[in-house]
């Protein structure tokens, strides 16, 4: 959920002018340029600090406002601009980049100051990872996220992943066409939850014969709030398996503890010690029986009644506020989980006792832990 650093009236916070610190640059040299050859499994430093600056370019006001008078974010170095989007959905837009070599980049913007970005991070009802979604009277998004039937993800998230599709895949192809085979797929904020569904929902094209086989993808999921549910995260794990996905998190931001999480017994698998909890309970004696059936119920009840609450507030009212915006949309059938997870693998950028002098916590600047200066700064100094 990254947002420009300019303050805008309808926005409740004020994120003040981060000081960027020249340590940060004095990163480890490489051997290889980013995308000078093919894709390799595994996290590439050198590779993942080029997308950030990349993706600091996507915020029309970012430089003004994360400079000091003597640093900016660098540009990039190995890649250059071959496509700007237009912004599309709930304020979603995307940018693609190429090196001189065979390597492309799809780089997600995270959320800015539009109150229509925040409505779509705040539409966190989840949906099934299989089924479609009715944007329009002209737009049916079809998608296939995960085989499982308890597979969830984000609703909110998965309309962006919709809209930036339609708009990416003809892209994909004419770079393919042109010998293009390397495609990275970056965000950062709601732009890292949207890279998973992005990423999920490619891997799912190639299965049906619909993106080429010969097409390698790569995910770089930075500062990323949590995109779905176990059953999905199990998937996506496997789907990347080998060193072709990363989340990169700063230990000290809160954006990747979110959305919240409500664990149900219904979030469990099918074979499980509380499925026939009731008929453990009728084998003891008495007190024993009254004392757990009540510690029982007592469990269960408060995280079932935030589940329902969560479904109203964040599902039923939030999809009413994004017909507003999309007056064609029709609200899916929700999915009765909200048991969001963190997704990995995980490159955590550990903040320590310098960090923290660097970078101190703010009750008035929530998000000074969540921008480029200290993601760069941490990542200057991460050893792999």
């Amino acid at each position: 959920m990254q947002m420009s650093p300019f303050h805008n009236s309808r926005f409740p916070f004020r994120v003040p002018q981060v000081v960027f610190l020249l340590a940060f640059i004095w990163l480890t040299p490489v051997m290889a340029q980013p995308g000078s050859g093919k894709l390799k499994p595994g996290f590439d430093k050198a590779e993942y600090t080029e997308l950030l600056y990349m993706h600091a370019l996507l915020y029309d006001s970012v430089a003004a406002n994360v400079a000091t008078p003597k640093f900016v974010v660098p540009k990039p170095t190995y890649f250059k601009s071959l496509y700007r989007s237009p912004v599309m959905g709930l304020d979603n837009k995307w940018e693609l980049w190429k090196s001189d070599g065979p390597v492309a980049v799809i780089n997600i913007r995270g959320t800015t100051v539009q109150p229509v970005g925040w409505l779509e991070n705040f539409y966190a009802a989840m949906v099934p990872a299989r089924g479609e979604l009715k944007l329009s009277n002209s737009f049916t998004f079809q998608y296939d996220l995960a085989n499982h039937p308890r597979a969830g993800v984000h609703v909110g998230w998965l309309i962006g992943t919709a809209f930036l599709a339609q708009d990416i895949l003809p892209k994909i192809d004419s770079l393919y066409k042109a010998g293009v085979t390397d495609f990275i797929v970056m965000g950062h904020s709601q732009g890292g939850a949207i890279a998973y569904l992005m990423n999920s929902h490619l891997h799912s094209l190639q299965k049906q014969g619909k993106i080429p086989k010969d097409i390698r993808f790569k995910a770089y999921c930075s500062a990323s709030p949590k995109a779905g549910n176990t059953y999905y995260g199990y998937e996506y794990e496997a789907m990347i398996d080998g060193g072709w996905g990363y989340n990169v998190i700063n230990s000290a931001d809160w954006i990747p503890e979110v959305p919240f999480s409500v664990q149900t017994l219904d979030d469990f698998n099918e074979t499980n010690p509380f499925k026939d909890i009731n008929g453990v309970i009728k084998k003891q004696k008495l007190i024993a029986r009254i004392a757990m059936r009540h510690a029982y119920k007592s469990m269960r009840k408060p995280s079932e009644k935030a589940r329902r609450n969560y479904r109203k507030y964040l599902g039923d009212y939030a999809g009413k506020m994004v017909r507003k915006t999309l007056p064609e949309f029709q609200p899916p059938a929700y999915f009765n989980s909200a048991n969001y997870v963190r997704i990995g693998p995980t490159i955590v950028l550990l903040a320590d006792n310098d960090y923290y002098q660097k970078f101190p916590d703010s009750k008035q600047n929530v998000f000074i832990h969540h921008l480029m200066a200290p993601y760069l700064y941490l990542l200057a100094n991460y050893q792999h």
